[in-house]
């Protein structure tokens, strides 16, 4: 197992890269600790992939440096760093065996036969494989399959780390939770470093005590899901986090505060002060729908709405509302009474985040 540092790690597939625009990894500063679950997250083409290569040694960095236990690895093979790495699709061998497969690692680097077979055991036990270990490859499933990718990264024990880009891609629905598990309990039993990479929030907050969250390149924040959920650092960790995302209006500073059409926000003065001495127009407000207070009777502190749809969802409801011009949701609990056509709404304070040039903004007591 290895802690890996990227150290001012940056890269571009331009000969001439100009701007930041030109990279596919920004320079990035980022640690992930011997023996965590990671998961590294983001939509298509944010340079998730690309990372991972780069961990692994498929791809060498424009710039920076990869660390393993602060020992530089940008000048290793992919089979000099041992890493373990599982793809999208599976891997195997289909001519050879499932015990056959999981023994190649160890085979390859000259393990004793009878340590190779105890250790088959041992992995096939954890993936439910031992009563495939006779068959051969070709006749599994597409979930035994990548099954067997995965034993193949855990058979050995130098390993320093194994990357997983999207393993559970052609895995069936119904499969998914359980191997998600699975590759969880594998976690805790090994304490091998493990990055997940996947498109899914489901899949990342299932498998990983932290998650990075990628947009353009960038790791836009790292921390547990319920940081990424309460606390978004980004604008984007808002829209992106959650289902469905966070509702974010345009506010203008004057005189009064943080106005929207007319309408005074619950910002407190402390916060308004730090707006204006920043000098910049790029201000957002973002509430999660959970976070929206609904009300069927007369509120002084809340704004009236005119409600659009209501999605039924069994447990609970989205209530889809127009405040002024801007279309918002709202999560109402299950036995919450829903209002008809007109409702009012309030927007709690501590859940009222505020955002300038796309980036969390916050109060700093000394």
């Amino acid at each position: 197992m290895a802690q890996i540092t990227l150290n001012s790690l940056a890269h571009s597939y331009s000969a001439n890269p100009q701007g930041p625009e030109d990279y596919a990894i920004r320079e990035m500063q980022h640690v992930w600790e011997q023996g965590g679950a990671y998961a590294l997250l983001g939509p298509s083409g944010c340079g998730k992939s690309t990372l991972l290569n780069i961990i692994s040694g498929l791809l060498q960095p424009s710039n920076g440096e990869i660390l393993f236990d602060d020992i530089r690895v940008n000048d290793l093979k992919p089979e000099q760093r041992n890493i373990a790495q599982v793809f999208q699709f599976p891997v195997v061998y289909d001519t050879m065996t499932v015990f056959d497969n999981l023994a190649f690692p160890l085979r390859n680097i000259g393990v004793p036969e009878h340590k190779v077979k105890s250790k088959v055991y041992e992995v096939a036990e954890v993936l439910e494989l031992t009563e495939q270990l006779k068959r051969k490859a070709k006749g599994l499933s597409a979930d035994q399959k990548q099954k067997v990718s995965m034993g193949r990264g855990l058979v050995r024990d130098d390993v320093s780390a194994i990357l997983f880009d999207e393993p559970l891609t052609v895995i069936d629905p119904q499969l998914k939770w359980k191997l998600r598990r699975k590759l969880k309990q594998i976690h805790k039993q090994f304490n091998t470093t493990m990055v997940y990479v996947t498109h899914d929030q489901l899949e990342a907050s299932t498998f990983a005590d932290k998650i990075a969250l990628m947009y353009e390149g960038q790791i836009v924040q790292f921390g547990t899901p319920r940081e990424l959920f309460e606390s978004p650092r980004h604008t984007f960790v808002g829209y992106f986090i959650g289902s469905p995302g966070m509702n974010f209006i345009r506010p203008e500073l004057t005189s009064r505060g943080l106005e929207f059409e007319g309408q005074l926000m619950p910002v407190n003065e402390e916060m308004i002060e730090k707006i204006r001495k920043l000098g910049t127009s790029n201000i957002k407000l973002g509430i999660r729908p959970e976070f929206v207070h609904v009300w069927t009777e007369a509120n002084d502190d809340a704004f009236e709405v005119t409600i659009g749809d209501i999605e039924d969802l069994g447990t609970y409801r989205i209530m889809s509302f127009m405040f002024g011009s801007i279309p918002m949701k709202a999560r109402l609990h299950e036995d919450q009474k829903v209002p008809v056509k007109n409702a009012r709404v309030s927007f709690p304070e501590q859940w009222l985040k505020v955002y300038v040039d796309e980036y969390l903004l916050e109060l700093t007591h000394e």
